[in-house]
């Protein structure tokens, strides 16, 4: 059990904020549940004075058994609302108060959270029947069933069975303007069952939390990329395929400007365009984290090559006059972009309560070559700050104004209360 008070954040009846996470990693969720029941078991938390929220996070070695998992834990834990979901591997923060990513293996993490002031609304959506995107907004308010007038942040859980994941999120967008979203794609398993939690149950679609009153989080997206070569325009485009582009009255194929930036790079990095490049799209707005232009790239696949007319296919349509610029990927680059990020975010105030990661299963060993690459960043810059999270096969965060499905990136929401809002 760690122990994280902030004193100075009181109601009138002298309450304060507080958090508790634990860890377990046993094969047997009962064996798991208990354990953790050990650990949070405290008098913070009682059925008098239950938490106002619970986080679960669980890989999906458990998925044959997610059914169980919620009734196993209220049966020892106690909490007002519990959301969480299942994937590829979970971030916690153990008995100890050290982070970890814990990935391919059973592992199963709970946070517990007292938020005085807080105004928290838990959903389940099914995605199958989405209202109209062309029609009312109050639709989709009425099917989401919060109030927008309540919500500060969202955190929101899809499922991997999920279809028209756009059209959610460009929905909820525009239901509840202005609210950062975070979250992610749950893990994918064989099971007959969703990989999403919500209060007692297993969920498939999407469920999310409204986070509002004198709560927020604060997103930090990290894509883990940096540019090479110029800003380009598209000048050519036919849905998802470049066909040609321009830096200044200079025209070429996709193929051809690469071409170019090659003889600029070292041999490392023309290694790297082999199986690591990536394009960034430009955005047409100002990013929520408002801080270097580059954060208004948002980071695609490419998907293939055209070599008999040099163009080339982006996960993501593309339109005549976008601006893009070319990207690589390495461990030396995402760690230097998250430090700069992180390091920003930890100049704001107030301090955060909890950190929350959903990270991509690219990243973790994979793309560091160790474990705990990303929590590791942020426990350099915050040092006992809780962390909790999981491996997504998508990760949901705000770039540029609107919310953004990302891939291979670390969406981070940290949790913050500021007493100036709310009641």
């Amino acid at each position: 059990m760690v122990p994280f008070p902030l004193l100075s954040w009181r109601r009138a009846d002298g309450e304060s904020a507080l958090c508790r996470t634990a860890t377990a990693s046993d094969a047997s969720l009962e064996t798991a549940v208990a354990a953790l029941g050990r650990d949070l078991d405290c008098r913070e938390f009682s059925g008098e004075r239950p938490a106002d929220l619970a986080l679960v996070f669980c890989s999906t070695s458990y998925a044959s058994d997610l059914p169980r998992l919620l009734p196993l834990l209220r049966a020892r834990l106690h909490a007002r609302q519990w959301i969480g979901c299942a994937g590829a591997g979970v971030v916690v923060t153990d008995a100890g108060g050290a982070s970890h990513e814990l990935e391919r293996q059973p592992a199963l993490g709970v946070t517990l959270l007292r938020l005085p002031g807080a105004e928290l609304q838990t959903f389940a959506l099914d995605t199958d029947r989405l209202p109209d995107l062309d029609g009312a907004v109050q639709p989709w308010i009425d099917w989401v069933g919060a109030d927008p007038a309540l919500g500060r942040s969202m955190l929101l859980f899809v499922d991997p069975t999920s279809s028209g994941l756009n059209d959610l999120i460009n929905g909820l967008d525009y239901a509840f303007p202005g609210l950062p979203k975070v979250g992610g794609i749950a893990g994918g398993h064989s099971a007959n069952h969703g990989s999403l939690l919500l209060d007692d149950r297993v969920h498939c679609g999407a469920v999310g939390c409204m986070i509002g009153g004198s709560w927020r989080l604060d997103p930090v997206v990290a894509q883990g990329c940096r540019p090479i070569g110029p800003v380009f325009e598209v000048e050519r485009a036919e849905r998802n395929v470049v066909l040609q582009l321009s830096a200044g009255d200079q025209r070429n194929t996709p193929v051809g400007c690469l071409q170019t930036i090659l003889e600029t790079l070292t041999p490392s990095e023309r290694e790297l365009v082999r199986h690591s490049l990536f394009l960034g799209v430009a955005q047409n707005a100002f990013s929520l984290q408002g801080s270097k232009g580059d954060d208004a790239f948002l980071v695609r696949n490419l998907l293939g090559v055209d070599p008999r007319n040099g163009a080339v296919a982006v996960a993501e349509r593309m339109r005549v006059g976008q601006q893009v610029q070319f990207q690589l990927r390495d461990a030396a680059a995402s760690k230097a972009e998250l430090q700069h990020l992180l390091a920003s975010q930890q100049q704001r105030e107030p301090q955060p309560l909890l950190a929350l990661l959903f990270a991509c299963l690219g990243r973790g060993r994979g793309l560091y070559g160790e474990p705990d690459g990303d929590v590791s960043v942020a426990r350099a810059l915050f040092a006992e700050l809780p962390i909790a999270g999981a491996f997504c096969n998508g990760e949901i965060g705000p770039l540029a104004g609107s919310t953004q499905l990302h891939g291979y990136t670390a969406s981070w929401g940290f949790l913050v209360h500021d007493a100036s809002q709310g009641t």
